[in-house]
């Protein structure tokens, strides 16, 4: 007789048990309550599935062997059609419980064969007649062709009708060696295959990972890049958010960012797109920016608690959130309908942290290597064959430069320290801000070093960067003098500010800038009618009213010096903008309306949904789930289905029967939802109503109210005796 997978499983000791939950940790969520359950679980399509996906190729590869193979099937048979290396990953196997033992032989979960298909290895189907191999030395001519044709996949071919075939395929059919399916569809039975291919399932079995190859780095060059790289991030971080603090882009109807926003933020940061939706996404995923109420991205007061933060816990608490995510900010712009948005709904990928952590894994055990990427996709598509995709893995190896986990290439300190657990060391390497600028002649300044956070987010309102590096260099123009007076400044208070903050004198041509703008700006002002200018000067009235560039706004004169428009004021106040007026906004009393100099969300963070996954559990827990385990599997098979109920003083004589005896008991015992559920325990003592008593699905002694207790009975009592 047969064994089933829940047999199999109960002749498993604990430590088998224990390595099965650390294989599969999927199975613990939550504790099966029995053996039986666990079996059920174990070989259910989605923990297959996960199990699978564990898989490396040569694993995989022999798992698809076993199916070729009738149940039940010999270690020596499926030795035989792969390799002697099997025994290794047939152990592997077994313990993760994708086969299971049967006295000397093996069977496999029906979901298991289900998952690897109808044609395993582009193997047919059995053959329901014999087959008299032999009888092919004398097959007609051209029949080893055609039937070498479908040996390694896929074992069909098509006939325009099986009753009028050649002769040679109707000898191939009249002698079993091939299958008609229908009337036009011929199968290879999976026999002549096998014989065709020498006996054995797969062409080339590939025994171990391939190596990977690259270039050699120096450590220390790795960590001086890395640490850059750091500190590259955590910048264009903060200048994101203070960016979108000043101009706020809009989120999609359908969610997300726009492109024509993404772009100008882009540009904004001196980085390509990719880079500046990736820094989103993750600003994202920390809660540090959201997607407010009326639509407008902002950032949050996280963001503020964040800058607080030293630069070693604000890149752990970034890089951390992006080993943990499912979303895949690479998919931003692709897509084959319609472009994909950053911060949209459509990013979330399955088991994309998974092959982060592996590669990651990977990259520690090759220190002071740059891999190639073809070899390293090679080795990735060995470890992880069934959830490595090349795109996936070429964007991740890109994201983990930008965050500093690697440097050119190779894992940098600061990666194996994070992957590891241990002190990070970031603080340590990153060079000590600074608290000064230099102003050069040609209305830019240089920053000799990473700013102190007060007066790079007084930088970033009033010039654009024009170049990163070891020195950030910073260019004042009209649009970004503009940017400081909309936000409530002076052309006084930032004359003061450079001087103060400059180590070099301020030169004339800054300053007529700053006279010039801070001059003219509120001349031209725009208030709500849906909505109007107004201008003293009635030349530029005249100006605006024939400027080709605007002639879509259809502005029309109010009065000599008004006009009024259709677009909302945000879209007026743009347009205008962007024809190189500098308009200023008014209230219904005429008094300009200065932004607010910090602008964040009124809504709370709303961090995206992220697919979890199931992470390594400790040891722990697996003893604690392994207890519990044994404990129900025990009270399941040892205890009545229902603990006959007993009245009070009976429940106390069978209770101080069971102490004295010291014997397992099984007591029903009343939730406070009213629910009963069967206890397996250890009765130790009763004190103030309340049993004291070792409670085997936990292993710790545990209190139980004898008013909630239904009944009790020996635990060695059956059902039936």
């Amino acid at each position: 007789m047969s064994s089933s997978f829940a047999d199999a499983l109960r002749a498993k000791s604990d430590a088998e048990i224990a390595r099965l939950f650390a294989a599969r940790p999927d199975l613990l969520s939550p504790v099966p309550t029995d053996l039986s359950a666990l079996a059920a679980r174990a070989s259910s399509m989605p923990s297959i599935l996960r199990s699978r996906d564990a898989l490396n190729k040569f694993e995989f590869d022999i798992l698809t062997a076993a199916v070729t193979l009738a149940d039940p099937f010999t270690p020596l048979e499926l030795l035989r059609i792969t390799d002697k290396s099997a025994k290794t990953a047939l152990a592997t196997l077994e313990e993760r419980a994708l086969i299971y033992a049967d006295g000397e032989k093996f069977r496999i979960p029906a979901n298991v064969r289900t998952l690897i298909g109808e044609n395993p290895a582009g193997l047919g189907p059995i053959a329901t007649k014999k087959i008299n191999i032999d009888a092919l030395d004398s097959a007609p001519k051209g029949a080893i062709e055609l039937l070498n044709k479908m040996v390694w996949g896929p074992p069909r071919g098509q006939v325009a009708d099986v009753k009028k075939a050649n002769p040679t395929i109707t000898w191939l059919l009249e002698n079993n060696f091939l299958i008609a399916f229908d009337s036009q569809t011929l199968l290879l039975p999976r026999e002549v295959a096998m014989h065709l291919r020498g006996g054995k399932v797969f062409k080339e079995l590939q025994l171990t990972a391939p190596i990977v190859k690259g270039a050699t780095r120096k450590q220390k060059a790795v960590d001086l890049a890395a640490i850059a790289n750091i500190s590259t991030f955590i910048r264009w971080a903060e200048e994101l958010a203070h960016h979108w603090s000043d101009e706020p882009p809009s989120a999609l109807r359908s969610g997300g960012l726009g492109v024509r926003d993404l772009k100008r933020t882009a540009e904004h940061l001196g980085i390509d797109e990719s880079c500046t939706a990736f820094v989103a996404e993750v600003l994202f995923l920390g809660g540090l920016i959201v997607i407010d109420t009326d639509d407008q991205i902002l950032p949050t007061s996280a963001f503020d608690l964040w800058l607080t933060k030293g630069v070693e816990d604000r890149w752990q608490t970034l890089v951390t959130l992006w080993l943990e995510t499912s979303r895949v900010a690479g998919l931003i712009g692709k897509g084959d309908s319609k472009s994909v948005a950053a911060l949209g709904p459509e990013l979330d990928r399955a088991g994309v942290a998974g092959l982060k952590r592996t590669l990651l894994g990977l990259l520690t055990t090759i220190p002071e290597l740059d891999p190639e990427i073809s070899s390293l996709q090679d080795r990735m598509k060995f470890d992880l064959p069934t959830r490595t995709n090349n795109d996936y893995l070429t964007w991740a190896l890109r994201e983990a430069e930008w965050l500093g986990i690697t440097g050119q290439g190779a894992i940098s300190s600061f990666g194996k320290s994070l992957i590891s657990g241990s002190d990070l060391g970031v603080e340590a390497a990153l060079p000590a801000p600074v608290d000064h600028i230099l102003i050069q002649a040609d209305n830019s300044a240089i920053a000799p070093g990473p700013l102190t956070i007060e007066i790079a987010n007084e930088m970033g309102t009033l010039a654009d960067i024009e170049s990163r590096g070891g020195a950030t260099v910073y260019r004042f123009t009209e649009g970004s003098i503009r940017r400081a007076l909309d936000h409530g400044k002076t052309g006084e208070s930032i004359r003061d500010f450079l001087k103060k903050t400059s180590r070099t004198a301020m030169p004339q041509p800054l300053e007529y800038l700053i006279n010039d703008v801070a001059k003219r700006h509120g001349r031209l002002r725009v208030g709500h009618a849906n909505s109007y200018i107004r201008c003293e000067d009635e030349g530029l009235i005249a100006q605006i009213i024939h400027d080709k560039n605007l002639e879509d706004l259809r502005l029309r004169k109010l009065a000599p010096q008004v006009l009024i428009a259709d677009v909302e004021i945000n879209e007026l106040v743009a347009r205008l903008r962007e024809a190189s007026y500098l308009p200023a906004v008014e209230n219904g009393t005429g008094i300009l309306i200065s932004a607010p100099a910090i602008r964040r969300a009124k809504s709370r963070p709303r961090p995206p949904r992220v697919i979890t996954e199931n992470s390594a559990p400790t040891e722990k827990i697996i003893a604690a789930a392994v207890r519990a385990l044994r404990a129900g599997e025990k009270a399941t098979s040892h205890k009545p289905r229902e603990v006959p109920r007993t009245t009070a003083n009976e429940t106390l004589d069978l209770l101080n029967q069971y102490i004295e005896e010291q014997a397992s008991i099984t007591i029903g015992y009343a939730d406070s939802n009213g629910g009963v559920s069967n206890r397996l325990v250890d009765p130790l003592s009763i004190s103030l109503g309340t049993l004291v008593a070792r409670d085997h699905a936990t292993g710790e002694i545990a209190q139980f109210r004898i008013p909630r207790i239904t009944g009790v009975a020996p635990a060695q009592s059956a059902p039936g005796e």
